[in-house]
């Protein structure tokens, strides 16, 4: 978690910017997503280095002897004036360069503008980041470098980007990523995708939720969330693997240019050195990577509707709405056997609509439907209220019975400030359910978590809404004989009369 100190100096950095003249959230996060970047090069490159002085393993540098000028260190010396110039003209160029010619970062990094165009406000800005970077080498020195707390920066960085819930899209709290990575399992040799990916926050949690797999039990630690993490991956020793984990597992799509390069940064930022992400409406005729994934998980915008015309032709539900087209699209889109988490909104389990319970029967009839958890109506506060669940499912073979739990608590307050509360919530609950599902021998229908039969959910219709199944235990409530209560108002009333009388004598 972030401690005060970082989350004022990150307030101050938005401040600067908003009053520098540069106010829209997207495009704030994507200059200084630049600058991050820069500095993370600068660090990663010395680590690199320093690294290699200890093992004897070979080094290159990604500053060759007369590129030396483009390192943060050196440029963050210079005036005002002098740094904004030679950032314009030498070093964002050079940013532009890193990775291969071919790869998707060189790619949508080509038409980049940086667009500070204040000495004082880069002056500024370059001066809080490495405030910041101080704070967070303070931070990791004391123990907490598990956490990730460059990540949990970025995080903070990113969650101003949706304050408008813009095409309906709003930032996934990185807990219920994680949630959401337990349930999925991706693992090592897996193809992960997000067909909506927004900043790569499921691609980042499924790269995390494996390193964790590979992190020997003494480098594991349970965060605040009551979940368990580990980023060594210390059990990763063949190269090969290396490779293969950074470079030809994660998938990602959007279809804004700016997130998309926002989301390359976060994961190369993250080590993820060549994340696949590119800039593609999946829902459009453009898209065919059909049969394609091990694992999706995704968040997609459920807000409004698409011109008709324009959605691919693979997508069988004829309906507009996103939340629905998407769960095709995810459908679609998996291998057979194949693994999803999704999360939508409630509408999508009881919708009464032809589109809505033809996409139900799709995943009881054409999936194995695994779980549905339904998630309180303040997760994805101060940005929405919609009440949503979780799906889980795998494509092929038929459902036989469907495991739900009602989270009744995330771990933070359920208002719009978010504020974390003891306990971690039901999080740590639900994990440790689920993996045990099937040794479950009781079934209480008035517990947070049960099972219910394909053939009774048919018989509702497709219903897949918690409510619909859990039954409330209601206490026999005993009232006083109306004789009794009778003479008991009687006596109020002649006390009433009295307290008059006596106030008319005064």
């Amino acid at each position: 978690m972030l401690n005060a100190t970082l989350k004022s100096s990150i307030g101050k950095l938005w401040d600067k910017f908003w009053s520098g003249g540069i106010s829209n959230p997207l495009t704030a996060i994507e200059q200084i997503s630049y600058l991050l970047f820069m500095k993370r090069l600068d660090e990663m490159d010395i680590k690199k280095k320093q690294d290699s002085d200890f093992t004897g393993e070979a080094y290159k540098s990604l500053f060759a002897s007369d590129k030396e000028n483009l390192r943060w260190s050196h440029f963050k010396q210079m005036e005002g004036g002098e740094m904004l110039t030679h950032i314009q003209t030498e070093v964002f160029p050079f940013l532009k360069t890193i990775g291969k010619e071919e790869s998707h970062f060189a790619k949508y990094m080509g038409n980049a503008v940086f667009i500070i165009s204040k000495p004082s406000l880069l002056v500024e800005a370059v001066t809080i980041i490495d405030e910041i970077f101080d704070e967070i080498s303070k931070q990791e020195s004391a123990g907490q470098g598990f956490q990730d707390t460059q990540g949990d920066l970025y995080e903070y960085l990113l969650s101003e980007i949706t304050s408008a819930g813009k095409l309906g899209q709003f930032r996934t709290p990185r807990h219920i990523i994680q949630l959401i990575c337990e349930l999925v399992d991706p693992k090592l040799g897996d193809t992960i995708c997000d067909p909506a990916c927004g900043t790569g926050g499921f691609l980042l949690g499924a790269y995390q939720h494996i390193l964790t797999a590979h992190t020997s039990k003494e480098h594991q630690k349970t965060d605040e969330n009551g979940l368990t993490r580990g980023d060594l991956g210390d059990k990763l020793t063949d190269e090969r693997q290396w490779a293969h984990l950074k470079e030809k597992t994660f998938y990602g799509y959007d279809m804004d240019e700016s997130m998309v390069r926002i989301g390359l940064m976060n994961l190369m930022m993250h080590g993820i050195s060549s994340p696949n992400i590119e800039q593609k409406d999946t829902l459009s005729k453009k898209y065919d990577e059909n049969n394609h994934y091990d694992v999706i998980m995704a968040n997609p915008p459920f807000k409004g509707s698409v011109d008709k015309g324009d959605i691919n032709e693979s997508i069988s539900l004829n309906t507009t709405k996103t939340e629905l087209l998407f769960l095709d699209r995810i459908i679609k889109s998996l291998k057979i056997g194949g693994r999803a988490g999704m999360i939508v909104p409630d509408g999508v389990l009881f919708g009464s609509s032809n589109a809505h319970k033809q996409a139900r029967q799709m995943l009881l009839n054409d999936c194995e439907l695994q779980g549905v958890i339904s998630m309180p109506s303040g997760v994805f506060k101060p940005y929405a209220g919609v009440s949503t669940a979780i799906l889980i499912f795998v494509k092929g073979g038929e459902t036989d019975k469907v495991w739900f739990y009602d989270m009744q608590s995330d771990g933070y307050t359920l208002d719009d400030k978010r504020s974390k509360i003891n306990g971690g919530g039901d999080l740590p609950d639900i994990v440790e359910k689920w993996k045990h599902r099937k040794e479950q021998t009781e079934n209480k229908l008035n517990s947070k978590f049960f099972y219910i039969d394909k053939k009774e959910i048919e018989k509702a219709d497709y219903d897949l809404s918690l409510n619909r199944y859990k039954v409330t235990d209601r206490e026999d409530v005993k009232y006083e004989d109306p004789k009794v209560i009778l003479k008991k108002i009687e006596t109020l009333e002649k006390e009433i009369v009295d307290g008059l009388s006596d106030l008319k004598n005064l």
